[in-house]
């Protein structure tokens, strides 16, 4: 059955390539990206709606939520799929860290104000996580914002782990009532990704002509993706984290604890003024 699928971050990447083969897969793509050029592109070639927002301003993910909420009274799919890694430290508008608003805030904003219309529409959420939550991923809860220790690695790593528990929690709050979740670990993927940070090795994986030729293309690395957004629910394990299909068999401790799963939720909701 054809569904309408909003996917964040689509004006590049595995976005991009989702949502060219949902479209010719006969369901209906929502394109919201960054750049209008380059959103507006990807929404004429695929014949999309499109919306564009800045992830590092949370005017523009209230404002982008509002006009979803008009337009579509039901959304099948949420893919939070927008992100990146960084430089120096950079705060937002909001006076939020820019690695922890764009991965995680802001797409935790956009689902909690689109849940009344994801809950009707029993709707799955998927986030777009990496195995950096494993790698470099260790969150303190009294630091969500690194002040104390940040570098560009340990940003992304406590974001997309914060991805993870995003995941873990939706399960846990709303699989009763219907929402599914996951989160999912792409591969390493030759897209513009990383390109706003000065680390040699984001660079030398992202950037090398040498290095993309062994890594994924976003077309593979949209596999999951759209596979996730598709494929019956029986499928896959609803609150998982995935790595080519299957439940990932290594993840950081914290994605494995419940309790710090809330906590982290409550401190999100906090700082973005959600009761």
């Amino acid at each position: 059955m054809p569904k309408t699928i909003v996917i964040t971050g689509a004006s590049d990447g595995i976005g991009a390539a989702a949502a060219r083969r949902l479209t010719a897969g006969g369901h209906t793509v929502v394109v919201v990206g960054r750049s209008p050029a380059k959103t507006a592109a990807i929404a004429q070639e695929t014949g999309s709606d499109h919306f564009t927002a800045d992830f590092a301003d949370l005017s523009d993910v209230r404002a982008l939520a509002s006009e979803l909420v008009t337009r579509y009274p039901r959304i099948d799919v949420l893919a939070n799929n927008a992100g990146g890694v960084f430089g120096d430290p950079q705060k937002t508008v909001d006076g939020f860290e820019k690695t922890l608003q764009v991965n995680h805030l802001a797409p935790f904003l956009l689902t909690n104000l689109l849940m009344p219309v994801l809950l009707a529409s029993d709707a799955r959420v998927i986030q777009t996580s990496s195995n950096a939550a494993r790698i470099a991923g260790r969150i303190d809860l009294d630091d969500l914002q690194n002040d104390a220790r940040l570098t560009p690695m340990k940003a992304y790593g406590d974001a997309k782990l914060a991805n993870i528990l995003f995941t873990t929690e939706l399960h846990r709050r709303f699989g009763v009532h219907g929402l599914t979740s996951a989160a999912f670990h792409p591969g390493t993927v030759a897209s513009g990704f990383g390109s706003e940070t000065p680390s040699r090795l984001t660079h030398l994986m992202y950037d090398n002509r040498l290095v993309r030729r062994l890594i994924s293309t976003p077309e593979q690395g949209a596999d999951q993706l759209v596979w996730l957004a598709t494929a019956p629910v029986s499928e896959w394990v609803s609150g998982g984290y995935f790595e080519k299909r299957r439940v990932a068999a290594k993840s950081s401790p914290q994605a494995r604890d419940g309790q710090f799963a809330r906590r982290h939720w409550e401190a999100s909701a906090a700082l973005v003024g959600l009761q």
